[in-house]
């Protein structure tokens, strides 16, 4: 009795199917790998470059001179260095806490559609339209010694408080955090406006259900609702700080006597006034050390909290 035997087609037909589904579209590749060469270009071969030219003593114009680590030697004996990581980590703690308190003070008080708040939300949302220099150039002309700042002091009775205010170097650093901070809460207040209507009303019914206040509610609903909102909000106030340089630069150029120099302003006069560019690339290696350093420390605590 002959045995029929099963025909092969069938499986090896299921085999090419599979394969033909597994391949990547030309297309889908072009999308993905373009990008990729262009940010590899523009981003990641510059900061390699940065790196290697931090290990070097360069002017601009002649070749390279490599020094190992001299330029990070260096920095700590660099009393200017001192004064501008001081200056940055005031700025972070400053810049950062205040924005972040109060854009998310303006977001609580500005979520509920009534008469008028869209007013309220495009005014304070403005000043994130208008570049860091013309802001800058908008409120020196208010810290000048006839500005409307002093004038304003006068006008109330506190005239003993007018000031040179960008050119004390007890004032001089927040005087230029105040004008980037008057930029920097609108955003922050859209990214907070944007967490809070993702929140579920449902969870509110609930809290309140239970006799929850609205301190209660905030501590216990809004707040852990607003977990990934403020791991964003941290990246973005944290790299902000560090590459804050064009409010400083236009108020005081870190002056008078270096009392406002942050690391981007001490780096950019490094590199383009002293024509230091090794020195001035090894600060930037420090700068993105620091930003990266404070943003993957946030970011794994929070996954770890996550995933218990």
């Amino acid at each position: 009795m002959a045995v029929i035997s099963a025909p092969t087609s069938a499986p090896a037909t299921a085999r090419a199917r599979r394969r033909r589904s597994r391949r990547v579209p030309p297309v889908l590749l072009a999308f993905v790998l373009i990008p990729l060469v262009v940010e590899g270009f523009w981003v990641f071969w510059p900061a390699i470059q940065g790196v290697y030219l931090s290990l070097t003593n360069w002017d601009g114009v002649s070749a390279p001179v490599s020094v190992g680590l001299a330029n990070y030697r260096e920095m700590f004996s660099d009393p200017i260095f001192g004064t501008a990581a001081l200056n940055t980590l005031i700025w972070i703690v400053l810049f950062g806490g205040l924005s972040a308190i109060g854009g998310l003070g303006m977001a609580l008080l500005l979520q509920r559609e009534r008469t008028g708040v869209g007013f309220y939300r495009g005014a304070l949302f403005t000043p994130v339209v208008f570049s860091l220099v013309a802001t800058s150039l908008i409120w020196q002309g208010l810290y000048q010694p006839d500005g409307l700042i002093n004038k304003a002091l006068v006008w109330l009775g506190l005239g003993s408080w007018q000031h040179a205010w960008l050119a004390d170097s007890h004032t001089a650093l927040y005087a230029a955090l105040i004008p980037a901070l008057w930029r920097q809460i609108g955003y922050v207040m859209v990214l907070y406006l944007a967490g809070l209507k993702g929140i579920d009303p449902v969870l509110y019914e609930a809290a309140k259900l239970d006799g929850a206040k609205a301190v209660q509610q905030f501590r216990f609903v809004t707040w852990p609702q607003l977990r990934s909102v403020n791991s964003v909000v941290l990246s973005v106030i944290v790299i902000d700080s560090l590459r804050s340089f064009d409010v400083v630069w236009s108020l005081t150029k870190g002056g008078p006597y270096h009392s406002s120099e942050l690391l981007s302003t001490y780096m950019y006069s490094t590199a383009f006034q002293s024509l230091r560019l090794g020195y001035a690339s090894a600060l930037a290696v420090v700068i993105f050390l620091l930003a990266f350093g404070v943003i993957v420390t946030y970011l794994v605590r929070v996954f770890r909290e996550d995933g218990q």
